[in-house]
């Protein structure tokens, strides 16, 4: 019988969005050396999410373990745009290093980072193989933006043998049947109401619920869970996104939104699609006069 996994409630609270409650209840007793480099990790990621990328790169020094040397390298990425090269060009050299390269959290890192910067085949590079549930459920990420929900069933599948009832598995199911769409969608919104009933609520429960709404035309009720969503995050760039959707649906305003998203997240692919209409109509415009 496997041990019981000391970290369950906050890699649970990290899995769903409760970060500040990751944050809070972090203080576990009698872990194990690699236990408590989870733990940092799970927590300095969770202030990552929280926007604090100044505080996990002062805490972090440059004698930390590989594993937290990477979230370091994730808040450098994530706060410093205009140097990302260079942290991309660190990442390489710490991929290609024997020593520490096959890292699982290092490969998770990577993962993100070159989903961030829309390089799928990259990211897979370091994820592919697996080896722990974040990084199977990154796959399904990355394979979902690669339109491939064939590969990313395939890899839901792996996650169900290993451990059917695992937050991670419940949220890939999701994610997947929110791509397949169709029926799919009412089985997507039971898992995050299940999700709902027996944990903390958070921004990213009640956005996997109003898009499952949206989806089936339910957008009064979309709506309301997405008020609730801002209402504990002003700043959430989904939730100001799909409030953007929603509002336009509704035949409401929905340029407050818009704004809000342009100022807190301009790489938002929501803002960028805007900017690149906006161009296109100007050069139609100035193409006819």
């Amino acid at each position: 019988m496997a041990a019981p996994d000391l970290l369950f409630g906050l890699r649970n609270n990290f899995y769903l969005g409760a970060y500040q409650a990751a944050i809070n209840n972090s203080d576990v007793p009698n872990l194990s050396q690699e236990d408590a480099i989870d733990r940092d990790c799970l927590v300095y990621r969770s202030y990552i999410a929280l926007g604090s990328y100044q505080l996990v790169a002062n805490e972090i020094d440059s004698s930390a373990a590989t594993p937290l040397q990477a979230v370091k390298l994730l808040a450098f990425y994530l706060s410093s745009p205009d140097s990302k090269e260079t942290t991309i060009s660190s990442l390489h050299e710490w991929l290609e290093d024997p020593a520490i390269g096959n890292n699982p959290i290092l490969r998770l890192i990577a993962g993100i980072i070159f989903m961030h910067e829309q390089d799928y085949n990259e990211a897979l590079k370091y994820t592919n193989v697996g080896g722990t549930m974040e990084l199977h459920a990154l796959n399904v990420q990355i394979f979902l933006k690669m339109h491939r929900s064939d590969y990313a069933e395939k890899q839901l599948r792996i996650m169900q043998q290993i451990d059917e009832d695992h937050t991670l598995t419940q949220l890939a199911n999701a994610w997947l049947n929110l791509a397949v769409g169709g029926s799919k969608i009412q089985e997507a919104y039971l898992i995050f109401q299940d999700f709902s009933e027996k944990y903390q609520m958070t921004s990213l429960i009640l956005n996997g619920k109003a898009v499952c709404c949206m989806h089936m035309g339910n957008f009064d009720e979309a709506e309301s869970l997405l008020l609730e969503a801002l209402n504990k995050d002003a700043k959430d760039p989904e939730t100001l996104a799909n409030l953007v959707v929603c509002s336009l649906h509704l035949g409401k305003p929905s340029s407050r939104y818009l704004n809000q998203l342009k100022l807190s997240h301009p790489d938002h692919i929501l803002v960028k699609r805007g900017s690149s209409a906006e161009e296109s109509f100007d050069r139609a415009v100035q193409a006819i006069a």
